[in-house]
């Protein structure tokens, strides 16, 4: 059997078409353009917005799951978090909470990869941001159909 060959014309038609596909599909584009949050123009740059209050509840957020990390109810800024230092362990240490009445960090702080307990908070977790985040007051900008590990077990049973 004799292998097919294309024609020149051939080539030609298919380039045709496939250019006909790609100028329709940047029309579609051009007259339904993508919504953004921004509000702007990728080129613009428009000023920062003012940052929301920040959130202090009265009572300790419920968790959504289980090893949820707590929220931060408190301001932070200015905290001083780097190698050197660790403002958030002023308060929270093992040797603090007797007098500023705040929650101690988890022992799970104190684990190293191998599961063993140390004397102190492991590297792993120092940098108390990585996880732990204050609150603000604001509105949420999508909406969301998240529910929380018991009410989904519930709608389960």
């Amino acid at each position: 059997m004799k292998a097919r060959t294309k024609t020149p014309a051939g080539a030609v038609l298919c380039a045709l078409a496939a250019g006909l596909i790609f100028l329709s599909a940047a029309a579609v584009l051009a007259a339904d353009p993508i919504a953004t949050l921004r509000g702007a123009e990728i080129s613009d740059v428009p000023p920062a917005p003012e940052m929301a209050p920040q959130a202090t509840p009265k009572f300790r957020a419920a968790r959504n799951y289980p090893e949820q990390p707590p929220t931060i109810p408190h301001k932070i800024r200015g905290y001083r978090i780097d190698l050197n230092s660790n403002k958030c362990m002023t308060c929270h240490s093992r040797t603090a909470v007797e007098q500023s009445q705040a929650p101690m960090v988890s022992v799970t702080h104190f684990m190293d990869r191998d599961g063993q307990i140390l004397g102190s908070v492991t590297p792993r977790r120092y940098f108390c941001t990585q996880c732990h985040v204050p609150q603000l007051d604001v509105r949420p900008l999508v909406g969301s159909t998240f529910v929380d590990v018991d009410t989904a077990i519930q709608e389960g049973e």
